[in-house]
Parts: structure tokens; sequence; C-alpha cells
């Protein structure tokens, strides 16, 4: 098992991870998971935990996580987004078939708001495009 393990762990945080060098060549055959570095994927810095001294090999599988890593979080958003529209049109059929006067008491005023906030920014932003275009 030990041979099949990567040679870093990246334990992800909220704003992107704590990174770790894996050993697993020790004499208890124990993975020894040493923290070398916080990472922000937001800004991409990078700070060496302690007194480590990040290597040349450290910073390129760093480089290549986060690159990885935002992709993901890209895809998810885009997903997130489709998952949305859905949602609003599972939420139409709710409101049309099944919702009593007491829950659209409850969501109307909410869901309106969100709306017309949503419908106005892509008003504004296609027309932007349109005038860049």
């Amino acid at each position: 098992m030990a041979g099949d393990l990567p040679d870093y762990y990246f334990r992800v945080r909220e704003n992107g991870a704590a990174v770790f060098r894996l050993d697993a060549a020790n004499r208890q055959r124990r993975i020894e998971m040493e923290q070398i570095a916080i990472l922000n994927i937001r800004n991409g810095e990078v700070k060496p935990h302690g007194q480590h001294r990040l290597t040349e090999v450290d910073q390129t599988e760093i480089a290549r996580w986060t690159k990885a890593r935002r992709e993901t979080l890209a895809a998810r958003e885009l997903e997130d987004i489709r998952r949305a529209v859905e949602h609003l049109n599972l939420t139409t059929q709710w409101v049309q078939s099944r919702a009593t006067d007491a829950e659209l008491d409850a969501v109307t005023d909410d869901l309106l708001l969100a709306m017309h906030d949503l419908r106005s920014t892509l008003v504004r932003k296609k027309a932007d495009r349109m005038d860049r275009g």
C-alpha cells in the first residue's frame, strides 16, 4: 500500500489547503505526515509551515494542485448555477401546483426580491456585453 501513496497530501480548508509531505518509508511502516505549508487558493499565496523551506519540487506540486483545484472549483460553481436554474423550475412547479397560501406567504417576498436582484444583474451584464461586442 505504501507504494501507492502520493508524495503530498492536501487537506482542503475554507480558502485553500494545508500541505503535507507524506513518508511511509520509515521503520514502523507508519504514514508520517509532515505539514510543510499553508496555501491560499484565492490569491495563490503559499506560506511555509514553521521553519520549513519549500523545495522546487514542493513548489511545483503545490502549483499543480492549485491549478487542478481551481479548475474543480470553477466546474462546481457552474454546476451549482445549473442546479439553481433547475431548482427555480421546480420551485415554479411547486408554487403552481402544491404550495399552500401560508407557504406562499412565508417565501413570496424573499423569492421576489432575490429574483428581481438576479434579473437586474443579468440584464445589466448582458447589456454590458452587447455594448462591448
